[in-house]
């Protein structure tokens, strides 16, 4: 687990049939710190409605990420966990 800043939400036109109602949203993976960034930014599948500017917490844990969307075959490596108060 990690914590990411969203810098804001993808749309497409095409995707994934596991992806089917779920919003992407583009975040900043941050350092242990909170503030510095790690990394490019990345994709999400984002199913708690955070905004631009929340932090939350991301994870490429591929068994949880194949749990929340029910499939086995879903190529989604990032999902928001959680959003930080």
């Amino acid at each position: 687990m990690q914590l990411a800043l969203i810098l804001g939400h993808a749309t497409a036109t095409v995707k994934h049939g596991s992806m089917a109602g779920s919003r992407m949203a583009v975040l900043q993976p941050l350092s242990a710190d909170g503030y510095s960034p790690d990394g490019d930014p990345a994709i999400a599948i984002d199913r708690l409605g955070s905004s631009r500017g929340d932090v939350v917490i991301i994870s490429s844990d591929s068994e949880q990420v194949q749990e929340i969307l029910s499939s086995k075959t879903t190529p989604v490596r990032w999902s928001v966990l959680g959003i930080r108060d």
